[in-house]
């Protein structure tokens, strides 16, 4: 364990759980929101957070999988007692540590609240909620009483400029009358 308080909530994003331990010697059984181990090992620490507590951070040791869900060892967590305390814990990383893959990739932090125009200029709203499926995440984009459901694929978005806040999309046939009318 290192230094309390050293992230803020502008500087950390909720990354996963912890869920249980796991043995008798430390071991976390984690779930990660991202479902990739690569949100943990980019990172050399994280931050666990319990309900109306700071965020306290831990130096990752090893993380691995197991099942669907993680198994993660931390310095200082080296019985069951002490991953038993962290049990519910938020776990938290430092947003600079975030990898992407791609230009074109995102993650959902940056794109709530952005300003979502149809490619002739038209203001549609703003991202709500992103809703994840199978194949593709779906943007829930509201307005007022208007509310549109914007499937995250290449054939409709055409740009996202994140120093702007704004998203263009291109309005496939019949994707805004499915929705909403226009």
């Amino acid at each position: 364990m290192s230094s309390q308080n050293r992230g803020s909530s502008e500087t950390l994003l909720l990354v996963g759980k912890v869920i249980k331990p796991h043995g008798v010697k430390g071991l976390l059984n984690v779930w990660s929101y991202s479902r990739e181990i690569g949100s943990f090992l980019h990172s050399e620490t994280v931050f666990f957070k319990k309900e109306h507590q700071e965020p306290v951070e831990y130096t990752v040791l090893d993380v691995s999988p197991h099942k669907n869900r993680f198994l993660m060892r931390v310095k200082g967590v080296e019985s069951f007692e002490d991953a038993d305390d962290l049990r519910g814990s938020g776990i938290l990383i430092e947003k600079k540590h975030l990898v992407k893959n791609s230009d074109d990739e995102f993650y959902w932090f940056e794109l709530i609240n952005m300003k979502v125009y149809l490619d002739s200029g038209r203001y549609l709203g703003a991202i709500k909620e992103i809703i994840p499926t199978g194949s593709n995440d779906v943007f829930v984009v509201r307005e007022d009483d208007s509310e549109f459901l914007i499937p995250a694929i290449h054939d409709v978005i055409e740009k996202i400029d994140l120093n702007k806040g704004e998203m263009i999309i291109r309005a496939l046939n019949g994707l805004l009358e499915l929705n909403n009318e226009v």
